[in-house]
């Protein structure tokens, strides 16, 4: 066993990636605090091929030094608009035919390994604030709230990891993977 090089990953140029199909899945950052934790979303949405990610209320936007460091180019690769208001998106995206999903722990949540996403459907997944979660007027828009199990003694994810568990978990179920090769040759 040894690592691969770059070149063995055989990874498409931004202005390729762009032009390629992506997942039928979008992230809504509903006031997202940290610049860091916006850059490891957009890090975790280049790997897999989001289409894009709604940055609303609070949430920063590139460029800024933070996202940056932790994005690593993937604000260039993974298109991403913001908005004033959470709650806009989510009606627009709702009104589009996408399933609202909330990464919440509420009285109804659904365990993640549970969750199964409608098929042929798009998913909007809503991840909230550090502190607070998702607002209580978007969690009243959203149609489901999924919930990571935990073992440990604290009650929450870092926003940033479990976009990254959502997204591989949901993508997953949904058949992304199915005919992945890598593309190595």
């Amino acid at each position: 066993m040894r690592k691969l090089t770059m070149a063995e990953l055989n990874r498409l140029p931004v202005a390729d990636f762009k032009n390629t199909p992506k997942s039928p899945l979008t992230l809504v950052l509903d006031n997202v605090r940290s610049l860091h934790n916006v850059g490891a979303v957009f890090r975790t949405a280049d790997a897999f091929a989001v289409e894009k990610i709604w940055l609303c209320g609070i949430t920063g936007c590139p460029p800024q030094r933070e996202i940056t460091k932790t994005a690593l180019g993937s604000t260039e690769s993974v298109a991403w608009e913001h908005a004033p208001q959470t709650a806009a998106v989510v009606r627009e995206l709702r009104a589009a035919g996408y399933l609202i999903v909330a990464v919440e722990q509420t009285t109804s949540s659904v365990q993640l390994p549970a969750f199964q996403p409608t098929p042929g459907r798009p998913v909007a997944l809503v991840l909230g604030n550090e502190v607070f979660g998702v607002e209580d007027e978007v969690l009243a828009l959203c149609e489901v709230a999924v919930e990571i199990p935990q073992l440990g003694t604290k009650h929450s994810l870092n926003v940033g990891v479990a976009a990254g568990v959502v997204l591989w978990d949901v993508l997953s179920k949904m058949g992304t993977f199915d005919t992945f090769e890598g593309g190595r040759e």
